[in-house]
Order: structure tokens, then sequence, then C-alpha cells
């Protein structure tokens, strides 16, 4: 087992290692509540297997994880009365990630709870806009 796998503190939640507030559990993919939630139900969605970020996961279980994901959202506003949820992923510490595999939050959402998540905005001219678009369409 490499080194990332045994420290990591996600790779021991999947492992069982270190107990959780499981709320979903299948072969490839753990869901448990956040032990520093931002709301009631805040739940990681999460492979078992350890990969660093979103942009390192394969397809085929990024696509099972987002599954999950939307299971759960669907749970939180039918079981906890959610009025909505917020489904994230970081990639990077400079994004905010602060543990280094690949996990997505779904935090519902209620009436005036107090959780902001607002993106500041800015104005590109039109040849920004066309450097971003030809640089983003290279790299796919």
């Amino acid at each position: 087992m490499s080194e990332q796998k045994t420290s990591c503190i996600f790779c021991k939640i999947a492992n069982g290692t270190i107990p959780c507030y499981k709320v979903y559990e299948d072969n490839e993919v753990i869901a448990f509540l956040d032990v520093n939630p931002s709301s009631r139900g805040h739940t990681l969605v999460l492979p078992k297997e350890h990969f660093s970020s979103m942009v390192t996961c394969p397809k085929n279980l990024l696509d099972h994880v987002m599954e999950v994901a939307q299971l759960i959202a669907q749970a939180q506003i039918a079981q906890l009365g959610a009025s909505g949820a917020n489904v994230i992923t970081n990639i990077g510490e400079k994004a905010g990630q602060t543990i280094p595999h690949f996990h997505v939050h779904v935090i519902p959402r209620y009436e005036k709870d107090g959780i902001l998540l607002q993106l500041p905005t800015s104005k590109l001219n039109e040849q920004d806009v066309k450097l971003i678009v030809d640089s983003i369409q290279k790299g796919i």
C-alpha cells in the first residue's frame, strides 16, 4: 500500500480504519457526514480508491460519484426539508481543497442558513475571450 493511501484520512475512512457517520456505501463509493458541517446534513461523497482530485479520477468512477451525490441531494431535500443543495468539489489547495483525495461536498441549503457562496465577477474584452476559448479548446 502506498504512503499516500496509508496517511490519507479519507482512505482510512473508506477502508474502515477511522469511523464515520456513513449515509451510503457500495463497492466503489462511500458517503458520510462532514465532521465540520456547513449545514445540517452536509455530506462528503468520495471514491474508496485514492485519486488526488476530480481531474485524476477515471470518468466511469467520476460519473458514479456524481450519481451518488445526486441521490444524497435528493434525500436531503426530501427527508431533511432542505430547500436545495450545493454540490461542490475543489481541485487543488489554491481552490480550497484541504484533503488531497477527490471528494464532493453535498451541502443542503435551508432558508436563512447564513451560507453565502458568492463568486466575484469581472468583465472580459473580446480579445481575452478568444484567447481563453482557444486555450481551453486546445486542452480538450
